[in-house]
């Protein structure tokens, strides 16, 4: 009878292999891999902190003295000297700030403060420092060495801090002696200003020399510019006026050019006055007299209208009284006459003398404009001859400008070279500090704690990744790629304890045996052959569980112990009949005369029968797939104890013939390689791996801690005493007191 083969569960060829993943990490995951090195990583901490400690109390005191420095962008000046110097107006000044902090870290600045305490003459400087000196000489290269030593010491024990929001630089000057670091601190600060101080008067002294010079041939230039333009002004009989006045030879005018201007202004003045007249007079010369205004506005005609109204009111009145030949009436008419005879006159005259203006200034119009005629071509000769002129005259001004302009800053640096403050100046003075600044014990301990942190996560890391072996259930599948059917926890001694149904182990076993009834899906494979990459993995007494499990639930199980090279279901189970397995497949004995019985037990025994000489052909051979067969038509399971499955053929021609295969994997023993190896040869050799079982892992070690199958939750009995006869073969009567103890198990899981 052949028996269906279950696929792979992971899936994967012979070629591609068992696949392997990696464990992810989380919170779990660390904390548990801290708890398994906790003895490591406590050993490191405890070292490093003594470290610490010691190299604290053998590290010599270190003094820090601090003077501060405050760098302005320019310094207070009584006179502006700004276009000079090219500091004063640098714009970038966060740059300026930063090379100042360089200028006071400078070697030349050191060598200033060596020279100015005498330090390259001073041994007790080395002794101060904790170094040592060089050795004494009188050559040059002695000397220069003695000197290079100083500056190297100086430079390493300075420190200049300069925040980036702030213009106080703070100088930081570290020694064993508190009074030399303030001394030192201090020469820094009063040299740094010096050096700053005599840069300037030098820069200031440079460019006055530089002055004096330009000055000296600005001055000669422009005396040569003024003879030429002289010169050629007397040749060309050329005279300005107005040149000193306004500002130099180039704005000065000629008597020729400047008698023109005066008379054109004329002749326009005379030519609006003429424009003005002529109008006035061609609007009253057809206008009647006493409608011209000139006329209305004159004082006397206005006193004789005056009169000549009143005269004729008169008039009016005598006329209503008397006739018209009436003398009184004929005087009032007279005299009403000679009004309008006079006011008349008085008209025409205005009106005569408004033609005379319009006349007068014609005239004058021609007269000016005769005259302007007259110099306009004067002007223009004379402006030929001025070409030349010009030039001469704007290259003298040039000059004059110039030279004026060298003189009045050559004048304000002169003035201002002893008036100037520099941009520097010394904040606070170093006092000695009064207490070291280090070694501090608790930045030291704070330090090696760091430090021991560090050692220990290399040294957990390195061990973890060293170490892979497989030590919890949640590692199985993650590295192996298969479901995990079950673990088991580590008891000793296993075989008395899987029969107790209070015990870990077999409450462990209990849950494998309901995993099984539902491992595919069929649900229970007919035929289990249970292995292992390597002997001592805890597969036989897995199988004996398994079968004890299966037995509890109700089903109809034999035990075949199918490992015929190192058979270990004989001893365990105290099991004395012949034949067995071997027998059977080779057909010397009958199927039911070899199978045991064990009311006791629960389930049926098979056992090996001896070994043949070749047990892989025997495995292999049509014979044992004919005992399987018969073995699955009697029981409802069959449960192969087979055996390791690396160095041997036996395990990979079992797993072709059976419906699934379970891998017992030992927990804390080898590398997932080594498994990984034993399931590719099962996939190789046509088996299928149901899953795995881990065996013997630590609760306490494990990241599942009690929690994993309610440890402590029961109250186990205590173990059995070992048997004075430990080490033989086991006899019925430990298979009976076996029997009992798992019965009193079940009597008591069922009142609970």
């Amino acid at each position: 009878m052949s028996l269906p083969h279950l696929p792979a569960f992971a899936g994967p060829s012979a070629e591609a292999g068992i696949p392997f993943r990696t464990i992810r990490p989380n919170l779990r995951t660390l904390l548990w891999v801290l708890r398994r090195n906790r003895t490591w990583i406590a050993a490191i901490l405890i070292g490093a902190i003594l470290a610490g400690f010691v190299l604290t109390l053998l590290t010599t005191p270190r003094y820090v003295a601090k003077a501060s420095v405050r760098m302005d962008q320019q310094g207070e000046r009584a006179f502006d000297t700004a276009a000079v110097e090219a500091r004063t107006g640098t714009a970038d000044a966060n740059g300026l700030l930063q090379t100042q902090a360089d200028v006071l870290r400078s070697r030349s600045l050191s060598l200033r403060v060596a020279r100015r305490l005498r330090l390259l003459d001073d041994a007790r400087f080395f002794a101060i420092m904790a170094a040592s000196p060089p050795p004494d000489a009188p050559s040059a290269t002695a000397r220069a060495r003695r000197r290079e030593a100083v500056l190297t010491l100086l430079q390493a024990h300075l420190n200049v801090d300069l925040p980036r929001s702030s213009r106080v630089a703070t100088i930081a000057f570290t020694s064993a002696d508190p009074g030399w670091a303030a001394r030192i601190a201090n020469a820094y600060a009063s040299e740094f200003l010096q050096a700053d101080r005599e840069r300037e008067f030098e820069t200031s002294a440079n460019a006055r020399e530089f002055l004096s010079r330009q000055i000296a041939s600005a001055r000669l230039r422009l005396q040569q510019s003024e003879r030429a333009l002289n010169a050629y002004a007397r040749a060309a009989q050329l005279i300005r006026t107005g040149g000193e006045e306004k500002g130099g030879a180039g704005a000065s005018q000629s008597i020729t050019s400047a008698s023109l201007a005066q008379l054109n202004a004329a002749a326009n003045e005379a030519r609006a006055g003429r424009i003005a007249a002529e109008q006035k007079w061609r609007s009253v010369a057809g206008s009647p007299l006493l409608s011209i205004p000139e006329v209305l506005a004159n004082p006397a005609v206005q006193r004789l209208l005056e009169q000549r109204a009143a005269g004729a009111a008169e008039l009016q009145r005598e006329r209503v009284r008397h006739l018209s030949d009436y003398p009184s009436v004929r005087q009032l008419e007279t005299q009403q006459a000679e009004i309008d005879r006079q006011a008349t006159a008085l008209a025409v005259a205005i009106r005569s003398s408004l033609y005379d203006q319009y006349r007068d200034a014609a005239g004058r119009e021609q007269a000016l404009g005769a005259q302007v005629e007259g110099l306009k071509g004067a002007t223009l000769a004379e402006q030929d001859r001025s070409v030349q002129y010009t030039i001469l005259a704007r290259e003298a001004d040039t000059n004059r400008t110039l030279y004026d302009g060298l003189l009045q800053r050559f004048k304000t640096l002169t003035a201002a070279a002893g008036a100037s403050t520099s941009n520097l100046s010394i904040l606070d003075r170093a006092e000695p500090p009064l207490t070291p600044s280090a070694p501090s014990l608790l930045l030291n301990l704070l330090a090696a704690l760091a430090g021991g942190l560090v050692v220990a996560g290399a040294a957990v890391l390195a061990r973890e990744h060293l170490d892979d072996a497989l030590r919890s259930p949640e590692e199985v599948e993650t590295r192996l790629g298969l479901p995990l059917l079950g673990a088991i926890p580590r008891v000793r001694p296993i075989d008395a304890t899987i029969f107790d149904a209070s015990a870990p182990a077999n409450e462990a076993y209990a849950a494998l045996g309901g995993a099984l009834l539902h491992a595919t899906p069929q649900g229970l494979p007919r035929t289990l052959l249970v292995t292992s990459a390597e002997p001592g993995e805890g597969k036989s007494t897995s199988s004996i569980a398994i079968a004890d499990a299966l037995a509890r639930l109700g089903k109809r199980v034999v035990l075949v112990d199918a490992d015929l090279r190192r058979p270990a279901l004989e001893r365990m189970l105290g099991i004395v009949r012949p034949g067995g397995l071997s027998g059977v497949v080779l057909r010397q004995v009958p199927l039911d005369w070899a199978i045991q019985p064990a009311a006791s037990l629960g389930f049926a025994v098979l056992a090996s029968g001896g070994t043949p000489p070749s047990p892989s052909e025997l495995l292999g051979g049509t014979g044992m797939a004919d005992t399987l067969a018969a073995l699955a038509e009697r029981f409802d399971v069959v449960v192969l104890d087979g055996p390791p499955v690396l160095g041997l053929a036996d395990a990979p021609m079992l797993a072709s013939q059976v419906e699934a295969t379970l891998v017992v994997v030992a927990a804390d023993r080898r590398s997932p390689a080594v498994t990984e190896q034993a399931l590719r040869r099962l996939h190789a050799g046509g088996g299928a791996a149901l899953g795995v079982l881990l065996t013997k892992f630590d609760l306490r070690r494990s990241r599942l801690g009690r929690a994993y199958y309610g440890a402590g939750y029961h109250q186990a009995p205590p173990a059995p005493p070992v048997s004075p006869a430990a080490g033989r073969a086991r006899t019925p009567l430990d298979v009976v007191s076996i029997a009992t103890a798992r019965h009193r198990g079940n009597a008591a899981r069922g009142q609970r």
